[in-house]
């Protein structure tokens, strides 16, 4: 994997800046401001997006964060008509869910993604402005999906990882009615000045225990760990190359007022002294298209890219990874060139290690 491709996979846009919540480890620095995306930045992104879905078998428009429904249902529904050929996603807090925007997610056909964080002692970091804890408003809006058959996908933040923990999430989980679960162990990034330095015994633990609940009952798509199944599997067979794709995708993040921040939606919204405005554009004043076809002009880009390289001639795990992601770089370190950081410890390096180790004492068992 070299480069940046000319052509995403999907693109983020931000229906507005406003999110209902205040949970303890965002990292959003303008989620109490309700700025709106304008209908304009949608038609001019879609004047790319259209093209290029129309030259795929599938691609997705995420809405995404602050809380999308904070923009309501006319508005979002003005921002998605410009859009034609591509899949809608939608990743939200579920606290605003109800019947009516039920029905709405039925006459877009959008795909949901819901964050909560486990059962309700361990979502106690999901508050709103008046610090009170958000996970019964949470559980009604999945009751309301449920209620309306329509399928979700879970999100969930990992503050405090172990293997007790990762015993509590499965069965939880898969009582929630997802058909798939993503697990995000906290970053430290944006305006989350939180340590997320945990105890490697502790991350290991954690996945191969959640690993462990996963084989016992696969009721859920459990995606990071499936990955990691999948990766070493193919390192086996001597296939592993072709697991990751041969560029990066630019993940163009496009924010409430047209301003594009690419490979990696973290970075939105914010600056430096060093490196100035992390947008490389606005769809106001460019096509999209061009936008990311020049993502190497930015000097950052240019630092992020050396600091891949880096990666890839010290880092063992480097065809999992893939090189450490930019935001976590920057939050973590202040510049792109670095290489390890505690999220690739965290959710790449003991991930996979958290895998084999469950994965050893079975081939111990069975003499392998």
């Amino acid at each position: 994997m070299r480069g940046i491709s000319a052509v995403p996979s999907y693109v983020i846009l931000q229906p507005t800046t406003l999110c209902n919540l205040d949970c303890a480890y965002c990292y959003l620095p303008a989620r109490k401001f309700d700025r709106r995306m304008p209908v304009e930045v949608a038609a001019a992104t879609a004047a790319t997006v259209n093209a290029w879905a129309a030259e795929r078998d599938r691609f997705s428009v995420v809405w995404h964060g602050g809380e999308p429904l904070a923009a309501g249902r006319e508005h979002l529904a003005a921002l998605m008509a410009p859009f034609n050929g591509v899949e809608h996603h939608i990743q939200t807090n579920a606290t605003l869910i109800d019947d009516a925007w039920c029905d709405f997610f039925r006459e877009h056909d959008v795909h949901i993604g819901l964050s909560v964080d486990g059962p309700e002692a361990r979502t106690a970091l999901r508050v709103d402005r008046a610090g009170r804890e958000a996970y019964s408003r949470i559980v009604r809006g999945a009751e309301a999906l449920r209620r309306h058959d329509i399928p979700f996908a879970a999100l969930c933040v990992v503050s405090d990882p172990s293997a007790e923990l990762a015993r509590e999430l499965y069965p939880y989980f898969r009582e929630l009615g997802c058909y798939a679960l993503g697990i995000n162990i906290e970053e430290h990034e944006g305006v989350n000045d939180r340590s997320n330095a945990y105890a490697e015994a502790a991350v290991r633990g954690f996945w191969a225990e959640l690993t462990a609940q996963w084989r016992t009952d696969r009721a859920i798509e459990l995606r990071d760990v499936e990955f990691a199944i999948r990766y070493a599997g193919a390192l086996l067979h001597g296939d592993a190359d072709a697991i990751l794709p041969r560029q990066m995708d630019p993940i163009p993040t496009i924010a409430h007022d047209g301003a594009v921040t690419l490979l990696s939606p973290e970075l939105a919204g914010f600056s430096s002294p060093h490196y100035g405005d992390f947008a490389t554009g606005n769809v106001l004043h460019q096509p999209l298209d061009e936008i990311v076809r020049r993502a190497g002009e930015a000097a950052w880009i240019g630092e992020y890219l050396r600091g891949v390289e880096a990666c890839r001639a010290v880092c063992p795990y480097f065809g999992f990874c893939g090189g450490a992601h930019a935001a976590n770089r920057y939050f973590e370190h202040g510049r792109f060139d670095g290489t390890v950081t505690e999220h690739c410890r965290n959710s790449k390096i003991h991930l996979m290690e958290g895998v084999l180790d469950h994965a050893a004492p079975q081939h111990r068992g069975d003499g392998r």
